[in-house]
């Protein structure tokens, strides 16, 4: 049985919210381009537009999924936090 890539497992995510260089390298490898997160990016800016984008496609989630948004070590709030939302 093959292992599930690192991106999906605990080794591949950041204990701090996303994911780590190892968990971007292997969702790369199956055709994913993901960037690590921008948090200190300036409006306007290309990296700013994506933070913001994040940014507004994340509070949806929190609308979503209230029980994860009020769990402060959820993976979304971990997230937001990562990207100063």
């Amino acid at each position: 049985m093959a292992k599930s890539p690192a991106w999906q497992r605990k080794e591949g995510k950041d204990p701090s919210g996303g994911l780590n260089a190892k968990g971007r390298a292997s969702a790369k490898k199956q055709g994913m381009n993901l960037k690590p997160p921008a948090p200190k990016a300036k409006a306007g800016t290309k990296d700013g537009n994506r933070r913001k984008s994040f940014c507004a496609r994340s509070a949806g989630q929190m609308k979503k999924f209230p029980n994860a948004a009020k769990d402060p070590d959820s993976r979304l709030r971990k997230a937001r936090k990562k990207w100063n939302c």
